[in-house]
């Protein structure tokens, strides 16, 4: 029996051991991830900036809550949410009492699919697909049907309440000690909701420090920020990859960015102009795929720096 029956059951313990390790364990193991960007005007006083994103709450999430609440300790200048706040409609109640302590700062955010819609059971396989297809979100896709639609008018209405910024396709500045900052945001592309036309033209000259803000990190999107000169973008959207594979990394983006810029810091280039772009992993899942490997849920913590502090210039 164990010559014939051993090495599947060895396979099925290990598969079950690593989707336990997936859901039970890492898929709530929060934690901030610190980077250093060298991207303001030489003589400018550093900025800290906290980004999340992909929150993705469900009731009952108490940890995360916990998490969310205590990310408030850390003091930034301000706050950016790059969206997708959402996987449960009953939701928006417990997203904005998690966040209440971080609405205390100054802050901004935008939308993602899933704060307008809710998720669907769907076989994880299918991004794999798509991506071999260059198919993504309605980027290709036929329209989805059927769908739960969210109340993030609610979301919004307590966001704005705080004094969030909106940056649904639109401009804002933040009035900070010593420092004004512009915000450039587009509303979703990963559901074509982006407009980048309404808030063409690069930064003001007025502003101290300029940059983007988008929820899903499309080319078209990057292109379009970089070939204007903001010297910063932050996106969310990826997940980071969710399930990655140990010394290899991710497999899909869900977008069509490439895995190597999936999360974390790298440079963007476009029409002769480099942007730094940001890509949190976020801290959630979806609802019906509540799993993480070899990419656990995250906050980051910008400091951002003078451009004469890059050690690579």
């Amino acid at each position: 029996m164990r010559a014939r029956y051993g090495v599947p059951l060895g396979i099925a313990a290990a598969g079950a051991a690593g989707l336990l390790y997936a859901a039970g364990f890492e898929a709530r193991s929060f934690r901030l991830r610190r980077v250093t960007v060298p991207v303001l005007p030489p003589g400018m006083r550093p900025l800290r900036v906290l980004q999340v994103s992909d929150i993705h709450m469900v009731g009952g999430q108490r940890k995360k809550q916990r998490w969310l609440r205590s990310l408030a300790g850390l003091r930034p200048d301000f706050v950016i949410n790059t969206g997708d706040n959402l996987s449960d409609p009953e939701g928006v109640p417990e997203v904005l009492d998690a966040l209440g302590p971080l609405m205390e700062f100054p802050g901004a955010y935008v939308f993602g699919s899933n704060d307008y819609y809710g998720p669907k059971l769907r076989n994880p396989a299918r991004y794999l697909l798509e991506k071999a297809q260059g198919r993504h979100g309605l980027n290709g896709n036929a329209p989805a049907e059927g769908v739960v639609h969210n109340p993030w008018e609610d979301l919004r209405d307590g966001f704005d309440a705080a004094g969030w910024l909106n940056l649904t396709n639109s401009r804002g500045e933040l009035k900070l000690e010593g420092a004004s900052v512009e915000l450039t945001g587009l509303d979703d592309p990963h559901i074509k909701r982006d407009r980048y036309a309404q808030v063409a033209g690069g930064p003001s000259e007025a502003a101290d420090f300029s940059m983007g803000v988008v929820h899903a990190p499309y080319l078209r999107t990057l292109d379009a920020f970089t070939a204007d000169a903001y010297p910063l973008i932050l996106a969310g959207h990826t997940h980071g990859g969710q399930l990655c594979i140990p010394f290899y990394g991710a497999l899909v983006t869900n977008c069509d960015l490439d895995t190597d810029r999936v999360k974390g810091l790298s440079r963007h280039r476009a029409e002769g102009n480099t942007s730094y772009l940001h890509v949190s992993a976020g801290c959630g899942t979806n609802r019906y795929t509540p799993v993480r490997f070899a990419c656990p849920p995250e906050a980051t913590l910008l400091t951002l720096v003078g451009r004469d502090e890059d050690p690579r210039r």
